[in-house]
Formats: C-alpha cells, structure tokens, sequence
C-alpha cells in the first residue's frame, strides 16, 4: 500500500505561526466564538500586566463596525531593539515566535503577570486576518503590520507622533473568519472581562467602546474602588445580605492573597477565583486552600463557643459555603496553569499560603465580631440541617434509579440504544404531546418522557423538597447519573437532553424551570453541552401546495411578505396551540427528525451573569425582578 512508507518525507515542520493557524483550538480553545474572545483577552491581558507592574494607569478597548478590535494602554511600549537571538526587533520577535515575551526572566520584565507561555498575543497575531502592532517610546512611535501573522514590513519609525502619546501600546486586528466559524463578537462578554479587571486593579482607568452598538457609540468608563471588596458588594446588590463583607488582603513572600466574602440567605455559593487577574473558571490551589480553611476555622470556632459539641458531628464544605459569595485572588510570580486558556491554577505552594492566610484572618474577625460570627453559624447549621435532609432525598433517587437496580420512571418510553453518545431523551410537556411523540419517535435513539403539569422552581427550594416533586425525580431517575455529591456523569443514559414544550407562553414557562432546575443541580450537563431545546413550529402555512413550517411570529411574516412579492396566494394556515394538535408523523417531521430538525444548544457564556439572572427572575427576591419587568414591559411580546 502507497500509504505504508512512512520516511523523512512524511514529517512536516510547521515553521512560525503555522502551528498554530493548524491546531488553533491547542492555543485558544475552540475555533467557535469563544476562540475570538480568547485571542482578545490575550491583549488585554497584556495591557493588565503593564498595569500590574505599576506603569500603566488607563486601558482603552474598542470594537469597530467591521468586528476590528483596538486595545490601547499607557504603558511602556514594547521594546524595539534588535534582539540578540532572533537578530529581528524586540516587537516583532513578541508578535512573530512563540513562548517570547518578558514574563520568563527578571530582567526588566514581569514580576506578575497573567501571561505564562508567551504565546498569547503571538497567537492573537496568527489567528488574525491583518493587525497591526504600534508602539510609543519617548514619544516615537513605532509600527509593523501583519497579515495571517506574517510581517508585511520590518519594524519602522513613524516620522509623526499625531496621537501625541509619550508611551503606551496600540494593539488593532480582525479575527481570521477562515479560522473561527463565528467572529460575531458579544460585547456584553468583552465588557464583563473589562469591568472584572477593573474591579481587580485599582486605581486603573477602563473605557469600553463597541461602534457595532448604539449603547456603546460614546466610550464606556469604568472605574472602581476597593478591589475585591467591591467586586462582592456587585454580585450581593440584590440579594439579602445575612454579614457584611469579610476583606482579607495580605502579602506573603513574593505573592498576594486578597479574598473577599459576605453570607446572603441564598442557597447557593457563588465563588470567583482569580490568579494575577486571570478568572480561573475551574478553581485550583488557591481555591482549594480557601475552602480548607473556611470549613476548618469555622468549625474550630463553633467547637471553641461551644455550639458544636466534640463528638457531633461537624460542618462539612458545603455547610459553610451555602449562601456564600467570595472572590479569591492570587498575585504570584510564577504561576502554572492548566492550558494557555489558564481554567485551573496548579501552583502547590499557592494552596498552603491562601490557607494560612485565610485561616489567620478569619479566626480574628469571628472574635472580633461576635456577631457577625454568630450570623455566620446560624447560617451554616440551618445548611448542615438542610444537607442531612438533602442527604436522604438523593439517596433515595439513587436507590429508584435504574442503574442502581430499581426501575425507569413509568411514563418513559425508553430507546433500544444503550450507547449514551447515540441516544436522545425528549422531555415533553404532557400525556397528549408525549403520546404523538411516543408515536412518532425512532424507537432505536429515542426515549420520551411526558411531564404532566409544572415542575417546582429549584432556585427558591433546596434540594430536598426540588426532589419531592414527582416531575423533577422522574427526569433524574431517567438521566441515570445521580444529583448532586452523587452525581456521576459516566452513568449518564443519554447525551442528547432535549427540552421540548409547546411553543407558547406556559410551554417556555415549563421550559425555564427545567433549565433553572438543571442549571443549579445538574450544571455539567449544560457544561458539557448535553442539553437542547427543541424548535417546534408554531404555523403550518400551505401555499401552491407546498407546505411551510413557521417557529415563530417574526418568522411567519417575514414569509408572508414574500408569499405576497411572489404574488402567491396562502391556500391554508394553522396555528398549532401545543405539541398535541400535531399528529405524530407531523411531530416527526418538524421537530424529532434529526435530518430535519433544529435544536437550540444550551451553553454558558458567561458564568456570572447566568448565576444573577438566575436569581434575579427565579428567586425569592421580588424587587429586582419587578425593576427587570418594569425596565422590559415595552419591548416584550405577550402571546395571548
């Protein structure tokens, strides 16, 4: 066989940047939309270090209508002598080779900073379809342009300084859409990074400009005072705060440990952890040594008072952090992370100071403010009396559960196929939907399981009484991993969940409690991206004979205006109130059949806003959402 010689013929060295224009998703990862925020957060990133270091005080991003992206700060500039090993300028061996850059050395360069592999901004120049890259030192301004990461020019001197900056840096480029399948860039997701820094860089000036937006034309300024501190009173704005904010902010050897927290009636924790400013959405050592010491100094405290007896049993991580909001942040050296997307922080030694620190501080605060400390254990023994509860819920959902040797909830139709990647569970609202769709399905890969009525909102309740509703524990049993610490993602039965409820008012109504019930209970589903929503249509149109299946109003006149263009007269039309009016082969036709169907992916974006929308529309506080309603009346439409 030809394809048998394998010589010095068959290896291929990728020079420069080609490896990663060939393997983007190793450097950034993924080539969808969240690649494109990536490659620009390495520029801000870059930006922020010069901020860290001392030397820059204002940091300007902006995004042109044609997607180009600018970020601008005050700092140093970039070197632009010859360096001694490349024998190019110091600016173009920053933005043309890999793992180059000053955060490998001490001389000069970064003590702190987010940037580990010196890779970051090289890729954002690979992955781009033009940037350029300006530099001011002493009021000179420098430039070299690129195109697919490769210099059109060497480096030169401008003759004029027209911006008149002493010194800073001007990164400009246009993500590569031959690259990224999506280069449609969110802005509230870029904002929300900017205000993050922002909040963890004090006395540093941020503006946000988006051309592409009406509410962005004029440059967005952000500002904000007291670190950490005011990163938690952000996120507690709407919530019923049970302590005031615990500040902890220490210097140990060569790192800083800042940690902010508050205790709030919530149920659930909300805990932000940061490493030179770089969001660590997966934790790691920082985050592990502030849970250690958060469970082990409160249950020191509560033995000291005596409200926790020796041979009780004591708190647990998940007693203590109920209704906690905290941010956790680390300025380090040398930190290791776990991929150039920087998830995990993985630095050992980091976990032992955050816990001393912790530790130290908080043991002093609960003496000093006893109470605060007492709100504090009030808290955490009422969670500790809802866990034990809680306890015996799931295990009881364990025990029905069809993998633990119990039997499938008796309204799911289960599928033939044993293989969770192949398999597909339709969630559908009530008996007459789920007969057409039990009808209708391909039995092999498809199970269907009919809820009848609304299942109770798991934002407002504990797990517990979430699992005494019938509806909730027959979908969990069904999933066959578990809930919660018995959650196991390998027993999932299925890996295609899809949510698929009439298209009107009460089927989104159903449709929003089964996501807040995921969202809070089974978030790795939605993370791993294993939940849908279905797109059932709302209008059968039949005009000439040829029949048009519409999902929703805008749809439906967008093809009325065509139909009347075309001269085309509409034979019939019908409106369908819920899944139930369609006969099974029409149910298969539109919405089921994976040839034909469209599924909606539900995913995170953005952690942080999920978790206060989540509150803010399904939780017990009702002035923030009679402010969103009273803010939104204008625009929504009431199907009626």
């Amino acid at each position: 066989m030809d394809n048998d010689n394998y010589d010095e013929n068959s290896i291929v060295v990728l020079e420069g940047l080609e490896a990663v224009r060939k393997r983007p998703s190793m450097y950034v990862g993924s080539t969808g939309i969240g690649g494109v925020h990536q490659i620009i957060y390495e520029v801000i990133d870059n930006a922020i270090d010069e901020a860290l270091a001392g030397y820059c005080t204002r940091i300007d991003v902006r995004i042109y209508k044609d997607g180009t992206v600018q970020v601008e700060d005050n700092g140093r500039g970039i070197p632009i002598g010859i360096h001694p090993q490349t024998k190019k300028s110091s600016l173009e061996t920053v933005m043309t080779v890999l793992h180059a850059g000053g955060k490998f050395g001490s001389k000069g360069g970064y003590k702190i900073s987010g940037g580990l592999h010196g890779v970051g901004v090289s890729c954002t120049n690979a992955l781009s379809e033009y940037m350029s890259t300006e530099s001011f030192i002493n009021k000179i301004h420098y430039i070299q342009e690129y195109k697919e990461g490769k210099p059109l020019y060497d480096l030169k001197q401008l003759e004029d300084n027209t911006l008149n900056k002493n010194n800073g840096t001007i990164q400009t480029f246009k993500p590569d859409a031959s690259i990224f399948q999506d280069t449609n860039i969110i802005a509230r997701q870029i904002l929300r990074r900017v205000k993050e820094q922002a909040y963890l860089t004090g006395d540093i000036t941020f503006t946000f400009q988006d051309e592409r937006s009406d509410k962005y034309q004029v440059p967005y300024f952000i500002y904000f005072e007291g670190g950490a501190k005011s990163y938690v009173r952000m996120l507690d704005k709407d919530k019923k705060n049970l302590t005031n904010i615990i500040h902890i902010k220490k210097h140990v050897s060569d790192s800083e440990v800042e940690v902010a927290m508050q205790y709030t009636d919530e149920i659930t924790d909300n805990m932000l952890s940061f490493a030179n400013n770089i969001f660590n959405q997966e934790g790691g050592t920082h985050l592990t040594g502030f849970k250690t010491a958060l469970t082990k100094t409160i249950n020191d405290y509560a033995k000291k008072t005596g409200i926790l007896k020796e041979n009780e049993e004591g708190l647990t991580g998940d007693d203590v952090r109920e209704g906690l909001t905290a941010i956790i942040s680390v300025k380090l050296q040398n930190p290791q992370f776990e991929g150039q997307t920087k998830m995990k922080l993985n630095n050992s030694e980091t976990q032992t100071i955050v816990r001393n620190v912790v530790s130290e501080e908080l043991e002093m605060y609960l003496q000093e403010y006893p109470k605060e400390a007492r709100s504090i254990l009030d808290k955490v023994f009422l969670a500790q009396k809802a866990r034990k509860a809680a306890k015996a819920a799931r295990e009881a959902v364990v025990r029905k559960g069809a993998l633990e040797g119990g039997t499938l909830p008796g309204k799911l139709a289960d599928c033939s196929e044993k293989d969770p990647q192949k398999s597909e569970l339709f969630i559908v609202e009530g008996d007459s939907a789920g007969g057409s769709a039990k009808q209708g399905r391909d039995r092999k890969i498809q199970a269907i399981l009919p809820l009848t009525g609304k299942p109770i909102n798991s934002e407002k309740y504990r797990i517990d009484r979430v699992l005494e509703n019938e509806r909730l524990k027959d979908f969990t049993i069904a999933l066959g991993a578990g809930i919660s610490d018995t959650f196991n993602i390998d027993k999932l039965r299925y890996h295609k969940i899809i949510i698929m409820t009439d298209a009107d008012v009460d089927g989104s109504h159903i449709e929003t409690l089964l996501l807040t019930f995921l969202y809070r209970h089974l978030k790795p589903l939605i993370e791993k991206g294993y939940v849908y929503i279905a797109q059932p249509p709302l209008y059968k149109v039949v005009a000439l004979g040829k029949t048009y299946w519409i999902t929703d109003d805008n749809e439906a006149e967008v093809l009325f205006q065509k139909l009347k263009d075309e001269d085309t007269k509409i034979t019939s039309m019908q409106r369908y109130k819920g899944l139930g009016e369609m006969n099974p082969e029409q149910l298969w036709e539109t919405t089921m059949n994976p040839q034909s169907r469209v599924l909606k992916q539900i995913n995170i974006e953005d952690i942080e806003d999920s978790d206060k929308t989540f509150d803010m529309l399904m939780g017990t506080e009702v002035p923030p959402r009679k402010k969103f309603i009273q803010m939104n009346a204008k625009s929504a439409k009431i199907d009626i």
